[in-house]
């Protein structure tokens, strides 16, 4: 039984890696005020699971949505689309 499950995705930068296994995300996205119409930016922290430790402060990162894996961690780190600026 094979079925192919549509999973959320999203991207965004990774802004700390401290915990073991996982890393803390920033998502931007951008809404339409209904009344206004002013273009608003919308900030969302999501924790992600990071299997390798292999995320960095900065890299821009894919994230799938899966089962949770605790209290408040529901994403996975896919894919590391580009490397952050090494610290000085």
């Amino acid at each position: 039984m094979s079925e192919s499950v549509k999973r959320r995705q999203c991207f965004g930068n990774v802004v700390s890696n401290k915990m073991q296994k996982t890393v803390v995300v920033v998502v931007s996205r951008s809404v339409v005020h209904p009344l206004y119409k002013k273009v608003l930016k919308r900030v969302t922290r999501l924790k992600a699971h990071d299997e390798g430790g292999v995320c960095k402060v900065g890299d821009r990162v894919r994230l799938t949505q899966t089962r949770p894996l605790s209290k408040e961690k529901n994403w996975r780190v896919v894919q590391i689309m580009q490397k952050g600026q090494p610290e000085k």
